[in-house]
């Protein structure tokens, strides 16, 4: 590292942040010890650095499930941003009966340096200390969530996100926009109902029954019966792109046309929403940057004991799945 350091023209400390993929190193400063790296031949030995540091280079991610598409995404994204510094991932998932405590001594016990909670795991894992010396990340909770220093906290702006799409609908001259939830509990799907009677309330509109949904296709399906009910309905927001495909269907099978009859907005834009029929206007979450922004604040927080509180902007992108309110 000395010598690395000499050729970098730098401090052995900024070489040691470089290796362990420290956010505090200048992207230049980063490119210039990385170069004398390659032409030293230098290769951090993760073991004998584990010994001395008392760090293995390895994050913990904990998931309720990863049947869903966000949560997957979100895996791809905070493991791609772990290995871009240089560190490893060990995934936990939950299951149908969480135990936190277990799982994250069970991190613990595999020698993790920090923890990565995703989503639908975040409302208990604040309520479940982590062991000592464990950092602590999680996605999707709300602020001031955890009193310990070391818990981080990102978000995707879903409030906003929903709010957008509920004004986009009412723009289109639709007189309400019915609502499909996610599940109860689920701190994402709260903010993306806050948002959406948000909108309604701006524009003096009372908001309609909500219909319970769950993230999958088949609780849109189940929901677009219930929405055929509602006098009057031309637009619906789904809590995700799931379940709005389950409500195109559902819709579609009962001889309305979308977005001639009916519009539909979904949340997440997973890849293949603009593949859909018709392709779906949706709120699109930034899964990349939320992982690199998730694995970032975690390895602050290991490094230098504090905490982060980071909100990651959505954005609205209109396809051919909504349309003006028909005469």
């Amino acid at each position: 590292m000395a010598d690395v350091a000499a050729v970098a023209g730098v401090s052995g400390q900024t070489v040691s942040r470089v290796v362990n993929g420290s956010p505090r190193v200048d992207p230049g400063t980063r490119a210039r010890v990385e170069a004398a790296m390659t032409q030293l031949g230098y290769r951090p030995h993760r073991a004998a650095r584990a010994l001395r540091t008392g760090r293995t280079q390895t994050i913990g991610l904990l998931v309720s499930t990863l049947a869903t598409v966000g949560n997957s995404r979100m895996l791809q994204a905070v493991a791609d941003a772990a290995a871009a510094r240089g560190y490893a991932l060990t995934v936990v998932t939950l299951g149908a009966h969480p135990d936190v405590g277990a799982a994250f001594e069970r991190l613990s016990e595999q020698g993790v340096d920090g923890v990565v909670v995703l989503n639908e795991a975040t409302a208990a894992a604040s309520e479940t200390p982590a062991p000592a010396g464990l950092g602590l990340v999680v996605v999707d909770a709300p602020p001031g969530a955890g009193s310990d220093r070391r818990f981080g906290i990102v978000q995707s702006d879903h409030a906003a996100g929903a709010r957008a799409a509920t004004e986009h609908l009412l723009s289109l001259g639709h007189r309400t926009v019915h609502h499909v939830t996610g599940p109860a509990g689920s701190f994402a799907a709260s903010e993306r109902e806050n948002g959406w009677r948000a909108a309604l309330a701006a524009a003096g509109v009372d908001a309609p029954p909500t219909m319970p949904g769950d993230w999958t296709a088949a609780s849109g399906h189940a929901a677009a019966a219930r929405l055929l009910e509602q006098p009057g309905m031309t637009a619906v927001f789904a809590a995700n792109d799931q379940t709005a495909l389950g409500v195109v269907r559902g819709l579609a099978d009962a001889g309305l046309r979308i977005p001639g009859d009916v519009s539909v907005v979904g949340f997440d834009d997973i890849a293949d929403a603009a593949d859909y029929r018709p392709p779906l206007t949706t709120v699109g979450q930034d899964f990349d940057r939320l992982g690199e922004v998730a694995v970032a604040t975690l390895i602050a927080g290991i490094e230098d004991g504090e905490a982060g509180f980071v909100l990651v902007p959505t954005a609205l992108r209109v396809r051919e799945s909504t349309a003006p309110r028909p005469a």
